[in-house]
């Protein structure tokens, strides 16, 4: 290559190197290096030429080519030349020191070169650099900047040299008076240094292994001398730091007797540099080198500023540490190496003083504090040991620290302590404590304070010390000991609950651990471990654990183990049963969630496993010491209500089996003495336990009960409660609350021999006393809604325990009325909008267990109860209502709001069967159901539902209880029904279910009444379960039939006397609050008219005329089709009179006329006649008519003629009715047609403005005409046409006149595809149409036809010739747009049918070749549907038909490789890859592939990504012609359309083949490269410099010469001044290629 080429190109990339883009710069380095790598010397040589020549040049332009110059010799630092070394040390020193200003970014530049060459020629760098480091004279800063980096970039080069830098350096100090240069001295003493350390550490690698630190030591205790007397005291706090940081290193240089002479001052120094700064780092590794140099001389000195520094270092160690700040990080660890130094020497002092700070209470202090004792208990663990007791005492103190961050140092110091012996010693358990004492942390509660990012939650620490726990436990062997038994104590107190979890964990490694092992100190002697909770304790605890085993972390199934670990520690007795009884109940746990787990089952469980486990123990002592201790442990769990009352029940069942009577007395009298009467679970708690026991001890308890009644406990006095308040009213009748309940629930449990005669003696006697009123006979006096509640649970305990008994014994129980009237009151007295209290549900409940004892209830009792009770519930708002003015205490969770409505409307229903189960008769039944009937058409929904489900479950009840003794008849049938029927439909789906089960029951109620056996089944009845579940889906259509069907069913069911009855409720039933059920009236109607309307003939016109009627003011859409039904009925005998009707309506048609005229579609002759009729007004009519715009505007408008638009809506309507397929097939061809030629005069037309039209702005004639085809394709069951067309979006585009022949495409190849059976009818009915008038008509024709050609089906239905025909034929067409499409139709048949091809060749290639020449063709479209076509058309012609025509087709297609336009670049490039195949083996044509291969190459990066797949596509397929095996393969292996290209590595390998394979034609090809350096598309430049580089790159020396290297490098550089970055970087990237 000529070295003018190179130099002008490297003379370019230096123009370049300070490109404004990022990436051209850093190509532009990469190029020149890569040329610099090649031709050091030369590069290097115009790098230092173009310097020198452009003195002014700007600096970062200088900073580039000297960095450039820096990588050069880093990279060939042995291959350049030694003259040119000299030259570059002497540029780079002129460079560095031209300018006396500092201007860092280009001295530096400069200086990195001397130090990339002192890396292998240090003395020729030296010898120049000393040259301007003059004794006397103040060097410049770079001089002294590159000397300290030499010295860390070549150490052992640099040494021997330092000695001498050194005597030269130190009378320049004192001369220095800027801070910079003070700084960039202390800079290099800092390098010198570390240099000389690193020496001397290494001498046994260092060419002079004779050095020894004391050669430097006077040097540089002179320079310290200037540094710590002047420039540490500076007042920039940059060069400060740079002093200090030097001073450490240089501690270790000097003489010991200088350094413990300066230490004195020294150290204070220091110290006071950490009030001057932020960055304290450097600091602190500095004072740690003196401190580590001091202490390896063995100063004395030292001792007496340890009090200083140990306050000083205290502080820094006592900064927040952010770990995601590296330096902070790094200071810290320096402040504890610095501790860990000091305490090797002075470890008394030390563990004195990080003591005494432990004891300042402020938090910083103390963090810091823990932080170097843990630190000293983990490093200098021997030092440390016999310390350990001093520590103990000491760490007492931060203990009691509230802060969070303290307690997280403290467990890490605990934690470190338990690893190193402490906690085995006396006062370790203290720390243990401490850890359990924070597991047991509650959840932080979250301010609105911000949070500090140091902050440590309740959360975080308890994680902490759950974790330390376990490791103690798991890793530390020697505490098993320790912690075992220690560790049961926390398990009892209320404080330490949230620790459970990780505590019972820890005890059942330590337990199994000694199980498994049998060790003797697994078994504990209470006796002896007087600080541990007693066996019953921690039995009652762990089990009271388990009943709410999700809580406290979830401690359930760790307290259940645990309790199996402790088995024989309990009572020997226990261990088997346990080990049977237990897993199981894990294994459920295991299987469980909080949300899953059954708690009621749950807890009998529990119950039923502690009655099993005291009767296998078997000790009635040990059984008393149980319910003493669990009496006892009551308060525990004041703040865990339902936990206590678990635990109540546990007591109950415990007494169950005391024999100590007195005992028992006594544990009775104690909890109701220290019960919480005014807490409702408590009540409840207190009332079971009771219960349980009387269960044992009826006499015992009962006595107890009255005895507790009498007593102070009843006065308005403190003395038994102990309290310094007098008792109020409120307080004492909780207290009776809770007696009223003991004796409801001692009626419950009591032994059924002995509780009748106690009823009214002693329970209800003593009830009534304690409800502070006569109640029986006199009005209820008491306000307290706490003494209701228990009054109403405790009367319907007392009635469910009677009625339990009398199944045995008779009885007659004559207070019952009056308890009744009493409950009644209750109830009214409750507001009656909301619910917040479960008195409804109480009352219900207890009456329903009253209801059935005798005597009976007169029928105005039962009424007035009915009455009261029905419409207390069904009135309520929905669960989900909140009534606006309410206080939040008496709001109730949603859950429980939602729990209380459930349970109030089961035990309403439960009501009403116990009234019914009295009369179940027809009577009987109405008596119950006419307080429910008017809630069932309630327009609130939530009423409505209560009622149908009320009704389905006394229905089933009546008929689950029927006995039919006589024949009578079920006169209340037909009105049930009627209610009951229009539900089936309701918008409810639950009460739509009710309904039909109502339905369902009704139905086999009739057929007993009937006279059929109760296993009777009846067919039709029994398909009603079947119909209610369709009834699930709310889906119109189904619920339509789903009423029909449910009609037939009754209508074969029901008398013929009813049937009036019926048909006037469903009259009531279209005008119900809901339309579904207005619905479901119309249906069940209709339905009911057709099958047993024949005796109801006379009524039918005054029927028709009040549903013509209610048609139209009835808004609900599906009620007014099912009404539409019914008028079709009657119009099948006055069609007339209704087509006359609805012709005249205004367009566009109103849902009435609509709903006609699809209700008139249901009768196919009709339909059929209609369909006629409007397909001849359609051909006759004109579509439209031109009508001149306003005088404003000239030109005229397309607006559609009225009739033919009428008749077009009205068709679309008719088809709509599913009857109407019949009809429409038959004439689908003639409708298909009429409807595509109708959308072809209706694209681009206004609707007309005149009296039969209201909406004309809003109304879309095409649209008609669209929906009319859609509707047809449907109704002829074409649905794969309509999804694809649906798909695709074709309707809109069919619509719109700029996408109207798209739309059609879309619509023809639907066709084809599904619908090819039925084109020849179509296509017989559309070719006339193509003569049309109306040039839109013929161009939807036209386009039509186009894409059928695209399909094989035309061939397959013989139907090619015609549709040939019918082409050639437009070619001539006078519009454009039908000509284009009869060209693009014509290049179709290659794709629809390729073998019909050669029968057409010349009339093909005749068309497509005049399409290429069209001139009238103002956007190109016929051009490029000519060459698509041709395309299209070539892959199946023979060669003989296109032989002689290869060439001329070529260069037609040529000029268009080029074009601006996408798709014509698209279209020519695939039309060549297509006429290869014609052109293998003749060298013309290879010719000619050669001519355009460039083109092709570089639009491969086309910006348009259809053209790249062209490229792709048409150098595959014409890979064979090209001449190359390589190439062919390389073009057929990469280039897949789907496949991305790497284009750099693709045109590297091509350049190499090229060159290889065509050598003679390269000079063609660079020639060809060059021309696209012009060319519009950037990234096409940017392609062809990179083809260009390639090609260089590639090339060898002896092809040179078939370049013109003048021309390439000339467009190089004109490239490398391109406006696209893009380029600039490609060009720059290529001239990397010269050399």
């Amino acid at each position: 290559m000529d070295e003018t080429d190179v130099e002008q190109v490297t003379l370019a990339l230096l123009d370049a190197a300070n490109d404004k883009d990022s990436e051209v710069q850093e190509q532009v380095r990469k190029s020149m290096l890569t040329l610099g790598k090649q031709q050091p010397d030369r590069v290097i040589a115009m790098c230092q030429d173009y310097l020198l020549k452009h003195q002014k040049l700007v600096v970062s332009h200088r900073v580039v080519i000297l960095q450039t110059i820096e990588l050069i010799v880093g990279c060939r630092i042995e291959e350049i030349s030694y003259p040119m070394i000299k030259s570059v040390i002497s540029l780079a020193s002129d460079e560095m020191t031209r300018s006396k200003e500092v201007i860092p970014e280009w001295q530096q530049a400069a200086s990195n070169i001397m130090v990339a060459v002192g890396n292998k020629h240090i003395n020729e760098i030296m010898e120049e650099i000393l040259s301007k480091f003059q004794p006397g004279v103040l060097p410049h800063f770079f001089v002294v900047q590159t000397l300290a980096n030499l010295s860390d970039s070549n150490v052992y080069g640099m040494v021997p040299f330092l000695n001498a830098i050194l005597g030269t350096m130190l009378p320049m100090l004192p001369m220095a008076k800027q801070d910079n240069m003070k700084w960039v001295f202390s800079s290099a003493l800092s390098h010198f240094s570390d240099s000389i350390l690193e020496y001397l550490a290494n001498l046994d690698k260092a060419p002079d292994p004779t050095v020894r630190k004391d050669t430097f030591s006077s040097e540089i205790y002179a320079a310290y001398d200037i540094l710590f007397n002047s420039w540490l005291q500076s007042r920039d706090p940059k060069l400060r730091l740079t002093a200090a940081e030097a001073v450490g290193f240089m501690s270790h240089l000097m003489a010991s007797d200088k350094l413990e002479e300066q230490l004195p001052k020294l150290l204070p120094a220091m110290l006071s540099l950490y009030k001057k700064t932020h960055e304290s780092y450097i600091i602190s590794k500095s004072l740690c080198q003196v401190l580590d140099a001091s202490i390896n001389m063995g100063s004395r000195v030292l001792e007496t500023q340890l009090d200083s520094l140990l306050v000083t270092l205290h502080q820094q160690v006592c900064c927040p540490v952010d770990y995601s700040n590296p330096p902070i990080v790094k200071n810290h660890n320096e402040v504890l190496r610095c501790f860990s130094l000091l305490a090797n020497s002075f470890p008394d002092r030390l563990v004195v003083f990080v003591l005494q700070k432990l004891e300042n209470s402020n938090e910083r202090s103390r963090m810091g504090s823990l932080a170097v004792l843990r630190h000293l208990i983990n490093s200098t663990t021997a030092m440390m040991e016999t310390k350990k007791l001093l520590i103990l005492a000491s760490i007492r103190q931060p203990m009691t620290d509230h802060s969070n961050k303290v307690k997280k140092r403290v467990v890490q110091v605990i934690s470190a302590m338990a690893h190193h012996g402490y906690l085995e010693l006396e006062g370790g358990e203290l720390l243990v404590r401490f850890i359990v004492q924070h597991c047991a942390l509650p959840d932080t509660n979250q301010g609105q304070r911000p949070m500090d990012p140091e902050e440590v939650t309740n959360e975080a620490l308890r994680s902490m010390c759950d974790n330390t726990l376990h490791l103690l436990t798991t890793t530390v062997g020697r505490l098993a000991d320790v912690l075992w038994p220690m560790l049961l104590f926390y398990l009892t107190p209320a404080q330490y609950s949230n620790a459970t979890t990780p505590l019972c964990k820890s005890l059942i490694v330590l337990g199994s651990k000694k199980k498994s092992n049998q060790d003797p100190t697994l078994n504990i002697d209470f006796t002896q471990q007087v600080n541990l909770p007693s066996p019953q304790n921690l039995m009652i605890r762990l089990l009271v654990n388990t009943a709410y085993p999700f809580r406290s972390r979830g401690h359930g199934a760790p307290s259940l183990s645990l309790l199996s670990v402790l088995s024989l520690n309990i009572h020997p007795n226990t261990d088997l049963l346990w080990e049977t009884e237990i897993p199981p109940l894990l294994l459920l746990l295991e299987e469980s969630t909080a949300e899953t787990l059954d708690n009621k089952q749950w807890e009998e469980k529990l119950l039923k496993l502690l009655s099993k486990t005291l009767a296998t123990i078997d000790d009635d002592k040990w059984v008393c010491q149980l319910a003493t201790e669990a009496t006892r442990y009551l308060s525990t769990y004041n703040n865990a209500v339902e936990e206590k009352s678990f635990l109540y029940r546990c007591i109950g069942v415990t007494l169950q089996q005391c024999y100590n009577k007195e005992l028992v007395k006594k544990q009775l009298q104690e909890i109701l003495l220290a019960a919480r009467h005014s807490d409702a679970i408590e009540r409840e708690g207190v009332a079971t336990s009771v219960g349980l026991c009387a269960n044992s001890h009826l006499e015992g308890t009962l006595a107890k009960l009255e005895e507790f009644g009498k007593s102070d406990a009843f006065k308005k006095s403190p003395s038994i409660f102990n309290l310094l308040k007098e008792r109020s009213d409120v307080e004492v009748e909780k207290v009776k609350s809770t007696l009223i309940l003991c004796y409801g629930q001692v009626a419950l449990n009591a032994p059924a021999e002995q509780l009748l005669n106690r009823i009214d003696r002693d329970i209800l006697r003593c009830i009534s006393k304690h409800f502070n009123t006569k109640v029986l006979g006199i009005k209820v006096e008491t306000k307290d809604l706490t003494m209701k509640l228990s009054l109403i649970q405790s009367v319907g305990l007392i009635a469910k325990a009677i009625s339990q008994c009398v199944k045995k014994q008779g009885y007659v129980f004559l207070r019952k009325q009056e308890l009744i009237t009493v409950m009644l009151d209750f109830i009214k007295a409750e507001p009656a909008d909301f619910m917040r209290t479960p008195v409804r549900h109480l009352v219900m409940t207890t009456c329903a267990h009253l209801i059935p004892l005798e005597p009976a209830l007169s029928e105005n009792e039962s009424f007035d109860m009915l009455k009261v009770c029905v419409s207390s519930v069904f009135s309520l708002p929905a669960e989900t209502y909140t009534p606006e003015k309410t206080k939040e205490d008496d709001m109730l969770d949603p859950k429980q709001g939602e729990a209380l409505h459930r349970d109030t409307l089961a035990a309403l229903q439960e009501l009403l069967k116990s009234v019914l189960a009295k009369d179940p008769t027809p009577d009987g039944l109405q008596s119950v159901f006419k307080h429910i009937e008017s809630w069932l058409g309630s327009s609130q929904e939530h009423e409505r539902e209560r009622a149908v489900r009320t009704t389905a479950q006394i229905l089933a009840f009546y008929l689950d209880n029927l006995t039919v003794k006589n024949m009578v008849s079920f006169h209340n049938l037909g009105a049930l029904l009627g209610r009951l029927a229009p539900r089936c439909s309701d918008p409810n789906q639950a009460v739509r279910t009710a309904a039909v089960n109502c339905i369902y029951t009704l139905l086999n109620i009739q057929l007993r009444y009937e006279g059929f056996s109760l296993d009777y089944e009846d067919d039709s009845v029994e398909s009603l379960l079947a119909l209610r579940d369709t009834l699930e889906n709310p889906d119109r259509s189904i619920l339509y039939k789903s009423c029909a069907d449910l009609t037939k069913v009754m209508s074969k069911r029901l008398p013929q006397q009813q049937l009036n009855t019926l048909v006037f409720m469903l009259f009531e039933g279209l005008v119900d609050s809901q339309t579904n059920c207005c619905r479901a009236s119309s249906v069940i109607l209709n339905t009911l008219l057709k099958s047993r309307g024949g005796g109801l003939q006379e009524l039918v016109p005054e029927m028709l005329d009040v549903l013509y009627t209610r048609l139209q003011s009835i808004t609900e859409e599906q009620v007014r089709v099912a009404v539409g039904q019914t008028v079709l009925i009657l119009a099948t005998q006055h069609l007339q009179a209704v087509i006359n009707t609805l012709v005249s309506q205004p367009l566009p048609y109103d849902s009435w006329t609509s709903e006609m005229w699809c209700a008139l579609g249901a009768d196919p002759i009709i339909a059929s006649q209609i369909m006629e009729m409007v397909m001849e007004k359609l051909v006759i009519t004109a579509p439209y008519v031109d009508r001149k715009d306003t005088m404003m505007r000239a030109g005229t408008t397309k607006v559609a003629t009225s009739q033919p638009l009428a008749m077009t809506c009205g068709l679309k309507e008719l088809l709509l009715n599913g009857q109407s397929q019949e009809p429409a097939v038959s004439l689908f061809p003639q409708l298909f047609s009429c409807l595509t030629v109708r959308l072809g005069a209706s694209v681009g037309v206004s609707a007309p403005r005149d009296n039969s039209t209201k909406h004309a702005s809003s109304f879309h004639v095409a649209g008609v005409a669209v929906d009319a085809l859609r509707i047809l394709l449907a109704r002829t069951q074409l649905d794969e046409v309509v999804k694809r067309l649906d798909q695709d979006n074709a309707w809109d585009a069919m619509k719109e006149p700029n996408t109207h022949t798209a739309g059609v495409s879309l619509l023809a190849r639907a066709m084809a595809k599904h619908a090819g059976p039925r084109l020849p009818a179509i296509l017989e009915c559309l070719c006339p149409c193509l003569n049309n008038i109306y040039e839109t008509q013929r161009i939807t024709v036209t386009a039509f036809f186009s894409e059928l050609l695209n399909h094989h089906v035309v061939t397959e239905l013989l139907l090619m010739d015609m549709l040939m025909n019918n082409m050639m034929e437009r070619i001539s067409d006078p519009c454009c747009t039908v000509r284009m499409l009869a060209v693009r139709g014509l290049g179709n048949i290659a794709v629809g049918s390729p073998e019909k091809v050669n029968k057409y060749a010349k009339e093909l290639l005749a068309a497509m070749s005049s399409g290429m020449e069209e001139k009238e063709d103002p956007g190109k479209l016929i051009t490029l549907e000519a060459m698509s076509g041709l395309s299209k058309v070539l892959l199946h012609l023979d060669k003989k038909n296109v032989h002689l025509l290869v060439v001329y087709i070529f260069m037609k297609i040529k000029p268009f490789l080029e074009s601006d336009n996408d798709e014509i670049r698209c279209a020519s490039i695939l039309l060549l890859g297509n006429l290869s195949k014609f052109g293998s083996g003749e060298p013309v044509f290879k010719d000619q592939i050669h001519n355009v291969l460039v083109s092709l190459l570089l639009h491969l990066v086309d910006p348009n990504p259809q053209v790249v797949k062209a490229c792709k596509h048409a150098m595959r397929v014409c890979a064979p012609v090209v001449g190359s095996d390589q190439i062919t393969a390389m073009f057929q292996n990469h280039l897949h359309e789907d496949k991305s290209l790497h284009y750099g590595e693709f045109i590297n390998d091509l350049t190499k083949y090229l060159i290889q394979d065509f050598p003679g034609m390269l000079n063609f090809y660079h020639i060809s490269v060059i021309q696209f350096f012009k060319s519009n598309w950037a990234e096409v430049r940017a392609g062809a410099a990179m083809f260009i580089g390639f090609l260089l790159g590639n090339l060898p020396e002896e092809l040179l010469s078939h370049l013109n290297m003048g021309t390439i490098t000339k467009g190089l550089v004109l490239l490398l001044q391109d406006p696209d970055g893009l380029v600039r970087v490609k060009a720059a990237e290529a001239m990397g290629h010269f050399h």
